[in-house]
């Protein structure tokens, strides 16, 4: 297959930005990929003439200016994606005790927006958007300006989200309402660090952004730039086995036959499975193997699809977020077989008024699926879809319960459990968020994007934050390592 200098298995949005970057620097790159489709959990999936959005189902900081646009407009996309702001009075809309609040883009009007329901809490409020801002100022364009990808935040990876909501805000029902989209980041309640919070939710008070007809277009678009620039990228090519020659990967054996070589080796695979199809050496040890193993996963989404009759249901240009209880966090313990929380995502479309699908996020744990865990795709047998079906049936009844009643509306219904993101994307467990990062013990979580072996990187949600800006920056690190930090920030910040 000839030789290259770098192959990045995993075409995933890190894998992709990190080809696109590396490709635009002149190293001959090529992706490999296990699935037919590109793009990880930006892959777009087409049942009956409708497309279905897998994983990121909206983005923030896309307005010029703002982190995520200077990311997009250095790998040349910026201009070619399809995309709509969403609403911003609501971009997001918080059921909550049976009340509604409203998320509006902007820190001063997401504090006055929300202060209508809490006038007491003004003030606090403008404190709280301003931590925000503090947060997301390590890593703005500013800093990349001045060649740094980010500044030491640290302090707010010992910071717990729950208690710095706390201490920020006195109404306990307020407290609940600004961590009511604690999905987005795989919220656990007095676990889940600050530093997580508050860059997602800051990135979306800056400029929420829904793809209009699909977020495959993401990948579709990195992929255009990388073959423009002499990179490959390839499907149905499963890195098998990477094969070790004393201190460094020699070539990646490919769907268990071919093989192909290169002088650099970049993982978006997810590092235990990395570390799995990786020969054994003496230089990674087997204390670091049991290290990454061990440490724990976030959870999974059932997601059911909603296919709705023609003309039936208006497109909504915001999210909701509906909780049944007054606990708005996901926990293993007290939340497992039970629909409490739950996202719904109006996909977009560019002809027409109304909405074909909509998407519902509910959590799920791995260990709600065991009696399939052995099964692979399509022969998972009639009593993993006969499950599916009642569980969607139980979150239309949880829906309904709320006032979502989407009755004499829906054409059919499709489903993804856990077990799709982890035989597809290789996540152990089926984690949608990768792994935990602890605010107790944070620095546990953490991985380099650099190993033991001299030309063996990793890269993707598992390094830092999940999420596109997350991945985005974890790709900065990784290629980095190539051709420099401060270099590399200076091109990005001034593109």
């Amino acid at each position: 297959m000839g030789k290259y200098d770098i192959i990045i298995a995993g075409s995933g949005l890190g894998g992709l930005e990190c080809a696109a970057i590396l490709s635009k620097e002149g190293y001959n790159v090529c992706v490999l990929e296990k699935n037919v489709l590109f793009g990880g959990c930006l892959q777009t999936y087409i049942r009956k003439g409708h497309q279905f959005d897998t994983g990121i189902h909206y983005i923030g900081s896309l307005d010029e200016g703002q982190i995520m646009n200077q990311y997009f407009k250095y790998f040349g996309i910026m201009d070619k994606l399809n995309i709509k702001r969403l609403d911003t009075d609501s971009f997001d809309t918080i059921f909550y005790k049976d009340k509604i609040y409203n998320y509006a883009v902007g820190h001063d009007h997401f504090a006055d927006t929300l202060a209508q329901s809490f006038p007491h809490e003004r003030e606090n409020l403008k404190t709280y958007t301003s931590i925000l801002k503090d947060v997301s100022r390590l890593i703005d364009v500013d800093n990349l300006k001045k060649g740094n990808i980010a500044q030491n935040g640290m302090k707010y990876f010992y910071t717990s989200a729950t208690q710095m909501i706390a201490d920020t805000v006195k109404d306990e029902t307020l407290r609940s309402v600004l961590a009511a989209t604690s999905m987005l980041y795989g919220g656990i309640k007095n676990s889940s660090t600050f530093y997580h919070h508050a860059m997602t939710n800051n990135s979306y008070i800056e400029s929420p952004y829904r793809f209009v007809d699909g977020t495959m277009q993401i990948a579709e678009r990195l992929i255009d730039v990388i073959r423009a620039n002499g990179g490959t990228v390839l499907n149905n090519k499963e890195v098998t086995r990477l094969i070790v020659t004393d201190n460094q990967v020699t070539a990646a054996e490919v769907n268990n036959e071919e093989i192909f070589e290169a002088d650099h080796f970049i993982s978006n695979i997810h590092p235990k499975r990395t570390l799995e199809i990786l020969e054994k050496s003496r230089y990674i040890k087997n204390a670091y193997i049991s290290r990454i193993n061990a440490l724990p996963n976030s959870f999974g989404v059932f997601t059911t699809y909603l296919v709705m009759k023609p003309d039936s249901q208006p497109y909504i240009n915001s999210n909701y977020y509906v909780h049944g209880t007054d606990n708005v966090w996901y926990n293993d313990d007290s939340s497992r077989d039970k629909i409490n929380n739950a996202l719904l995502c109006f996909q977009c479309n560019s002809n027409s008024d109304y909405t074909d699908i909509i998407s519902v996020l509910t959590p799920m744990y791995m260990s709600e699926l065991k009696e399939w865990e052995n099964t692979t795709v399509g022969k998972r047998g009639d009593d993993y879809i006969a499950f599916k079906k009642a569980y969607s049936n139980k979150v239309l009844e949880f829906l309904k319960g709320k006032g979502f009643d989407f009755s004499g509306k829906i054409e059919s219904i499709y489903s993804t459990t856990p077990l799709s993101y982890r035989d597809y994307t290789g996540t152990p467990y089926g984690s949608a968020y990768g792994i935990v990062k602890d605010c107790k013990f944070p620095e546990l979580g953490f991985i380099s994007t650099k190993t033991k072996l001299k030309n063996l990187y990793f890269t993707g949600q598992n390094m830092n934050v999940h999420g596109a800006l997350g991945v985005t920056l974890t790709s900065m690190f990784t290629c980095a390592d190539f051709v420099g930090q401060e270099y590399l920030a200076k091109k990005v910040g001034n593109a």
